[in-house]
């Protein structure tokens, strides 16, 4: 029995691009649902490259920008160093920014990527189940502006320019820290001035 060569080439194909359209669809659905834009952003706790845990939840009060990117991601490589320069320019504005790792590089080796790019903000060591408390990160660089009141204002998926990620950043400042941050920050003030 003679079969078609080139017939059996396709179905081959064909299979194998269910297989992989399949396995990334339910990579997809095992995530936790999608988060809204406007939704209150996932606490996490995440060890940084110095040991220590570092939580979102004790940013509360700041703006962050949360980036997910990996060693080997072209595009994080160019807007890195406009993370170190927003860090210098909104730092004292109340702007934090955290970088999660999300490759299998080795702790140093993220270290040493981070120190030849001059990075001024910390740098955790991402899990994939943090990645899919933020809807999987389907793709890298991703990164999300979460407000003072700890909830997330913009999403960015993939390379933008800087001003793009600037007005992101200036939306996440001009948010107001919810009500029990906003006191205890007026506690410690008064606190300070009966010093």
């Amino acid at each position: 029995m003679n079969r078609n060569p080139l017939a059996l080439i396709v179905v081959v194909f064909v299979v194998a691009f269910g297989i992989y359209f399949g396995y990334h669809q339910a990579r997809q659905n095992r995530a936790t649902p999608r988060l809204t834009k406007l939704g209150p952003a996932p606490d996490f706790a995440l060890a940084s490259l110095d040991g220590k845990t570092i939580r979102l939840s004790d940013l509360r009060g700041k703006a962050v920008l949360l980036n997910f990117w990996a060693t080997w991601c072209g595009p994080c490589k160019i807007e890195m160093p406009w993370f170190v320069d927003l860090q210098n320019q909104y730092g004292s504005q109340g702007l934090q920014i955290v970088g999660v790792a999300m490759d299998d590089a080795s702790k140093e080796d993220i270290a040493k990527f981070a120190k030849d790019m001059g990075v001024n903000y910390p740098i955790l060591i991402g899990k994939e189940s943090v990645g899919d408390e933020y809807g999987g990160v389907p793709a890298l660089p991703e990164t999300f502006l979460i407000g003072r009141d700890g909830k997330i204002v913009d999403k960015i998926v993939g390379l933008e320019g800087k001003a793009d990620i600037e007005e992101a950043i200036k939306k996440a400042l001009n948010t107001r820290p919810a009500a029990s941050q906003a006191l205890a920050t007026q506690d410690t003030l008064a606190l300070q001035a009966q010093r």
